[in-house]
């Protein structure tokens, strides 16, 4: 997800994606944990999209 996308999503729409990547997150390190994945870079891909998401997120709460 680019950061012009989440520049375009609301203040809901960023805490339910928030929401599904850390899930997203969980199983991923839990995979990785059981059996190495396919391509473990994807637990760094979603931990960065995590902090971009709750960076914009802050931002829009204190713009507010």
């Amino acid at each position: 997800m680019k950061n012009s996308e989440i520049r375009t999503l609301t203040v809901e729409e960023l805490r339910e994606k928030i929401v599904s990547e850390k899930e997203t997150l969980r199983k991923l390190k839990f995979a990785h944990r059981i059996s190495a994945i396919e391509n473990p870079m994807r637990i760094r891909e979603t931990r960065k999209l995590i902090a971009r998401l709750n960076t914009e997120l802050r931002k829009k709460e204190l713009e507010k």
